[in-house]
């Protein structure tokens, strides 16, 4: 599911993961550092509803990846906090999407990943705003080349880039 900010993509991407009738897996890659994350965090709890089994695993997706048993299917929400929860923690970014990349290989379950679209916008002005659009991208890149169904979500409307939706 690729999008912008507030675009429905995690709502599209949990109903992709119902609609499975599998054990549901919510890998939240958020870190909650102050109270507006708090809460919209535990608004996204709400409104997915009961059902979920959540993994917190703000850096090492691909290792939790990597134990997930093929009787379930997972909602990794999102790439786009994972990119950038390492950006912020200055680790090797390609060490990093490598041991992702290696997680989605060895998960026995589907996977449904959440990730922004950011190259729609402008040239950011500060170093580190740059380095993240560049980033982002090639992520999202290498996430789409291997994926089944590449998903952009517009106001909630989902137009499919790559495969059929089920």
């Amino acid at each position: 599911m690729l999008g912008g900010a507030a675009s429905g993509k995690s709502a599209v991407g949990e109903g992709l993961v119902k609609g499975t009738g599998r054990s549901m897996v919510y890998l939240a890659t958020a870190q909650a550092h102050d109270d507006e994350i708090r809460a919209k965090l535990a608004r996204h709890r709400e409104a997915r509803g009961p059902g979920w089994h959540t993994i917190e695993e703000p850096l090492d997706a691909g290792r939790a990846l990597a134990t997930i048993g093929g009787d379930t299917c997972v909602l990794l929400d999102c790439a786009t906090m994972w990119l950038s929860n390492h950006l912020l923690a200055e680790t090797d970014m390609a060490e990093a999407q490598a041991g992702l990349m290696a997680g989605l290989a060895l998960c026995a379950a589907p996977v449904v990943i959440v990730s922004n679209e950011v190259g729609a916008s402008v040239v950011p002005e500060n170093a580190l705003a740059r380095r993240f659009r560049e980033e982002q991208g090639r992520l999202n890149q290498k996430l789409a080349a291997k994926a089944g169904l590449v998903v952009h979500v517009i106001a909630g409307l989902p137009q499919v880039l790559k495969g059929e939706m089920p």
